[in-house]
């Protein structure tokens, strides 16, 4: 008989960050710039900052929020499979807590003739 143990992980979310940045393959959006949106979904282990109530012992978000925005707002890149893997690398590699993270780049405003809400990439690093 195969018996696997199934943990689960808790998570911290950061949903809808808006940035104003310019990624794109087109002129206009390098140039003129446009809103994007991300989320970023983190994986670790929370039960020790949920028992000590310490910041130093937990993941800080306010980071994750820095680090985010820095890449969008000062790397301007043509792919939104760029920016998302940037991001997810930097997460991945600075923070050791993390077992696994989902990084969403959503651009409201592409440039094709039909209608829709959004184009989102979505990259992962780890157990996601």
């Amino acid at each position: 008989m195969y018996y696997c143990e199934v943990s689960s992980m808790d998570k911290i979310v950061l949903k809808n960050m808006g940035f104003y940045a310019y990624h794109g393959n087109l002129p206009s959006e390098t140039t003129q710039g446009q809103r994007f949106f991300v989320d970023v979904t983190v994986l670790a282990d929370l039960t020790k900052p949920g028992q000590t109530d310490q910041l130093e012992d937990s993941i800080n978000y306010v980071d994750i929020y820095d680090t985010v925005e820095r890449i969008m707002t000062e790397t301007p890149c043509k792919l939104l499979e760029r920016v998302g893997s940037l991001i997810a690398d930097e997460l991945w590699n600075s923070n050791k807590g993390i077992v696994g993270l989902a990084v969403t780049v959503r651009k409201p405003s592409v440039p094709i003739s039909g209608m829709l809400d959004y184009v989102e990439v979505t990259i992962t690093r780890g157990q996601i």
